[in-house]
């Protein structure tokens, strides 16, 4: 359904987060008025987990969240429970996630720090270790699981077999690979360059080495939120376009690092939020607006479908093209775009030509990628 637009402007917007870098457009807009410069009275929900914010979202205790896409997915199509309505007006992020390894002691061989990447020499080290390693992944259905499992059976691993995954909420990963409990993680900014700072863990590979520009968080909300509030979607998708560009810009970045790091909002560790932001020193530096990161496209979203499928996590018969479409409305986002100057609203959904994904011509993806192309 269409949201009606000639519906009462809704002042009040509830909108979830985590504590990661991801979450510097939403805190942007609010620490510098673009919610309030249009209209909105925004209230942000820190919780600790994705479980916690989907949950949350899925009931109408939020009416938006930054999101993981698979997650959404997921919850859409009933994988962790009833169906969830919920939809992706606009991407938020891409890139920003590390693969992190600890570096071993007395008593647990670490292939952090020796291998630099190398993913044959990962295998090895995982084929030789007296059970299966665990890692920790910040969700089931999360871009981190997906890519943690298509790095590694690149090189020939069988994630069934060779390693066992758990969760692990974001904020934890660093002191669970400390403490043992996990031999490595993927997970988002600025966890992984935590681990590295700590002397806890070392970064094998950034994940957009992966996937170049891979899309990483979302603006996830409730559909009938959507459907409702129009006129408060759209003014909220506008701040949000406002505050990415601002987040784009290395001169920002010291004091969006600033913002993160304040004990009444994410209180996020200052030089490790610094290195992931534009201009950073980090493995991966996170990209909020340049190439469209706004723009939901529905090419992203089979392929993490595919994806799901090819790990067993979702039925042969789903139709994946029809759960893309769905989920993901860029027709939601293209007035906001037009109004923001940026295209005009009919060419908006021509960018989904543009979309890219990981490897285009190797087999585990090509169908994904004709699938969508060719509709």
């Amino acid at each position: 359904m269409s949201p009606r637009m000639t519906t009462n402007m809704t002042t009040g917007v509830r909108i979830g987060v985590l504590r990661l870098a991801d979450s510097a457009p939403i805190m942007v807009a609010k620490d510098r008025g673009l919610f309030a410069e249009l209209g909105l009275d925004v209230t942000i929900s820190v919780e600790p987990s994705w479980a916690n914010l989907a949950d949350k979202l899925a009931y109408g205790m939020l009416d938006a969240a930054v999101m993981l896409p698979p997650l959404v997915l997921a919850s859409a199509l009933g994988l962790r429970g009833p169906k969830a309505n919920l939809i992706v007006p606009m991407g938020l992020t891409r890139g920003g996630n590390s693969i992190v390894f600890g570096p071993g002691d007395g008593d647990r061989d670490g292939v952090g720090g020796t291998v630099q990447g190398d993913r044959p020499q990962v295998l090895e080290w995982l084929k030789s270790q007296p059970r299966p390693p665990r890692l920790g992944v910040v969700h089931h259905f999360s871009t981190h699981n997906l890519m943690l499992r298509y790095w590694l059976s690149m090189a020939g691993a069988d994630p069934d077999r060779d390693f066992e995954t758990i969760v692990v909420p974001p904020e934890q990963v660093v002191d669970a690979l400390a403490e043992g409990r996990i031999a490595g993680f993927c997970a988002g900014a600025p966890w992984g360059d935590v681990a590295r700072l700590r002397g806890v863990g070392e970064i094998l590979v950034g994940t957009s080495s992966i996937w170049p520009s891979h899309p990483e968080k979302c603006l996830a909300v409730h559909g009938n939120w959507a459907v409702n509030h129009g006129l408060s979607m759209l003014a909220l998708i506008r701040a949000l376009l406002r505050a990415q560009a601002i987040c784009d810009q290395p001169s920002e970045a010291d004091a969006i690092a600033t913002l993160l790091a304040r004990p009444d909002g994410l209180g996020l560790p200052w030089q490790a939020t610094r290195m992931a932001l534009p201009g950073g020193t980090g493995i991966e530096q996170i990209r909020f607006h340049t190439g469209e990161t706004w723009f939901p496209a529905h090419a992203h979203a089979v392929w993490f479908l595919r994806q799901m499928r090819r790990w067993g996590w979702l039925d042969a018969d789903t139709d994946l093209t029809a759960a893309a479409r769905q989920v993901y409305r860029p027709d939601l986002l293209a007035p906001a775009v037009h109004a923001e100057g940026l295209y005009p609203a009919a060419c908006v959904l021509s960018l989904e030509g543009h979309a890219r994904l990981p490897m285009p011509n190797d087999p585990a993806f090509a169908s994904a990628f004709a699938t969508v192309s060719s509709k």
